[in-house]
C-alpha cells in the first residue's frame, strides 16, 4: 500500500507535537521547592527533583513553585515570582561540578557539627559523654560493647605518683599549719582552711557526685528505669545513713562516759568535788579566760556537738567515709579515660584532689590529740585511696566497660550514696554548725571574720563547681 509523503510527514509533526504537548503539561511548573545550602531544589511533574539555577535570590525569597515552564532547544526553564527565567536541571543530569560541591558542602557541614561535638565531649566514669546541640556520629552510634583504645600505660603509671604527692600535700598541710606558734595567724589560717574546705565538699556533693550519678542511671545503655526519680532517692538514702550513724555514735559515746564518770566518781568525793568547784569558781573562770584564745584557735564549742570534744570524731569519719568512696572511683575512672582527654582529666582530678584534701585536712586538724597516730592514718587515707583506684584501673584497663548495665548500676548507687553523705556532712555538720547553730564560731564573729569566712566559703564553691565543667 502506497502512502503519500505529505500524509508521513503530517504524521510525524502530529506525534511530536503530541509528545511536546505532554511533555509540556507535565512540566508546566515545578513545587515543592526547597534549599540544600545555596541550591534550590524542586519537583517536577514526574516526581523527579531538579536542580533550578538561578542567577539571583527572587526577592520574594524562594517560592513554593515555578510556573511558566516552557523549552528553548533542549533546556528547559521555568517562571520566578518576579517573572524572570531559571533554567531547569535534571538532577541526574547536572553540572558535575555543581554536584560535587553539593555532596562536598553536606559532607563538610556534617564533619564540623561532628568536630563541634567532639570538642565536647567528656569521660565520666569510664564512658564518653557528649553535651551541647548535637553529639558525634561515633558517640550516637556507639554499642554498649567494650571500646578498643590504644592506652599510653607509663604515662598512667607515672602521674599515679603525681596523685599520690598531691592529695598528700592537700590533706596533711592544714594539719600542719595548725601547729603554727603564732595564734593570731593560725586563727586566720584554720577559719579561711575550713570555710573554704566547706565550700568544697558542698560543690562536691552536688554538682561533681549528684551529677556524675544521674549521668549514670540515665545512660542509654542501661534502659529506661522504671523509677525515674532513682537518683535522688539513693542520695536521700546517703543522707540518711550519715544521719544514723552519727546519731548511733553520740548515743554510744555519751553512754560509755556516763558510766565512766559514775563508776570513777563515789558520793564523798562527788561533794568533795563540788565544794572544791565552788570555792575555785572564780580563779577557774580567770583560766579559762586567758586559754579561750588558744581554744578559739584551735576549735570551738558546740554544747553537745563539741567539734575539740570526742564526738567529733564520728563526724570526720563519716566525712572521709563519704570521700573514701568517691576518691576510690575517680582514680579508677581516670585512668580508663582515652587518651585524647587523660591529660585534661588529670589536672582536673589533681585540683580536686588537693582541695577535698584541704576540706577533709581542715577537720582532722581540729581534732584532739597529737597527730600521730591517729591523724596521721586518717590523712594517709585520703592520700592513698585515689592511687590505689589508679592501680585497679590499670589492671582492668582492656577489660573495664564504663557501659555494661551492672558497672552503671554499682558506680551510679556508689556516687549517689557518697553525695548523700557529703550533703549531710557538708550542710549539717560544717556549713550550719558554724554559721547558724548555737555556739558556732562565725555566729557571734567579728564583721572582720565573717568576712573572711565568706568568702572562703564561697571561693571553695566556685572553684569546686568550675571544676565540674570537666569532672
Amino acid at each position: 500500500m502506497l502512502v503519500s509523503r505529505p500524509f508521513l510527514i503530517s504524521l510525524g509533526i502530529s506525534r511530536v507535537y503530541a509528545a511536546t504537548a505532554t511533555t509540556s503539561a507535565q512540566t508546566s511548573s515545578i513545587t515543592g521547592c526547597h534549599s540544600h545550602g545555596s541550591s534550590i531544589y524542586c519537583i517536577d511533574g514526574d516526581g523527579h527533583e531538579v536542580l533550578v539555577s538561578a542567577t539571583s535570590t527572587p526577592t520574594t525569597g524562594i517560592p513554593a513553585q515555578y510556573t511558566g515552564c516552557h523549552s528553548h532547544g533542549s533546556e528547559s526553564y521555568c517562571m520566578d515570582g518576579d517573572g524572570n527565567d531559571v533554567l531547569i536541571q535534571e538532577e541526574e543530569t547536572e553540572a558535575e561540578g555543581t554536584e560535587d560541591s553539593h555532596s562536598k558542602d553536606d559532607t563538610h557541614d556534617h564533619e564540623e557539627s561532628s568536630s563541634e561535638a567532639k570538642q565536647s565531649c567528656h569521660f565520666h566514669a569510664g564512658v564518653e559523654h557528649c553535651v551541647g546541640e548535637g553529639e558525634s556520629e561515633e558517640h550516637s552510634a556507639s554499642s554498649c560493647d567494650i571500646k578498643a583504645r590504644d592506652y599510653n600505660v607509663p604515662l598512667r603509671v607515672g602521674t599515679l605518683f603525681v596523685v599520690l604527692v598531691t592529695s598528700a600535700i592537700g590533706v596533711f598541710a592544714p594539719i600542719l599549719l595548725m601547729k603554727l606558734p603564732f595564734a593570731s595567724i593560725n586563727g586566720v589560717v584554720s577559719t579561711v582552711i575550713k570555710q573554704f574546705g566547706t565550700g568544697i565538699i558542698l560543690a562536691t556533693a552536688f554538682i561533681h557526685l549528684y551529677t556524675h550519678a544521674t549521668l549514670m542511671f540515665t545512660n542509654e545503655c542501661l534502659g529506661e528505669l522504671e523509677y525515674e526519680a532513682t537518683t535522688s532517692a539513693v542520695v536521700m538514702a546517703g543522707i540518711f545513713i550519715a544521719f544514723l550513724l552519727e546519731y548511733i555514735g553520740h548515743r554510744v559515746i555519751v553512754a560509755r562516759n556516763s558510766k565512766k564518770t559514775s563508776a570513777a566518781t563515789t558520793p564523798s568525793e562527788s561533794q568533795q568535788t563540788h565544794q572544791k568547784e565552788e570555792d575555785d569558781h572564780s580563779h577557774d573562770h580567770s583560766q579559762n579566760q586567758q586559754q579561750q584564745p588558744t581554744l578559739v584557735c584551735l576549735g570551738h564549742n558546740h554544747g553537745s556537738f563539741d567539734l575539740t570534744g570526742p564526738n567529733s570524731k564520728f563526724s570526720v569519719i563519716v566525712m572521709e567515709a563519704g570521700i573514701l568512696f568517691h576518691s576510690i572511683l575517680i582514680g579508677l575512672t581516670l585512668v580508663v579515660a582515652g587518651d585524647s582527654f587523660y591529660k585534661t582529666l588529670l589536672v582536673v582530678i589533681v585540683f580536686h584532689q588537693f582541695f577535698e584534701g584541704l576540706a577533709l585536712g581542715a577537720r582532722i586538724a581540729i581534732l584532739p590529740g597529737p597527730i600521730f597516730p591517729s591523724k596521721a592514718c586518717m590523712a594517709m587515707a585520703f592520700a592513698l585511696i585515689t592511687p590505689i583506684g589508679m592501680a585497679i584501673g590499670l589492671g582492668v584497663l582492656h577489660t573495664f566497660n564504663g557501659n555494661s548495665r551492672g558497672t552503671l548500676i554499682a558506680l551510679g548507687t556508689l556516687d549517689a550514696l557518697s553525695a548523700g553523705i557529703l550533703v549531710w556532712v557538708g550542710v549539717v555538720d560544717m556549713w550550719a554548725r558554724d554559721w547558724v547553730i548555737d555556739g558556732g564560731e562565725m555566729l557571734h564573729a567579728k564583721l572582720s571574720k565573717v568576712l573572711t569566712g565568706g568568702i572562703s566559703l564561697v571561693s571553695g564553691v566556685v572553684l569546686m563547681g568550675l571544676l565540674g565543667k570537666w569532672a
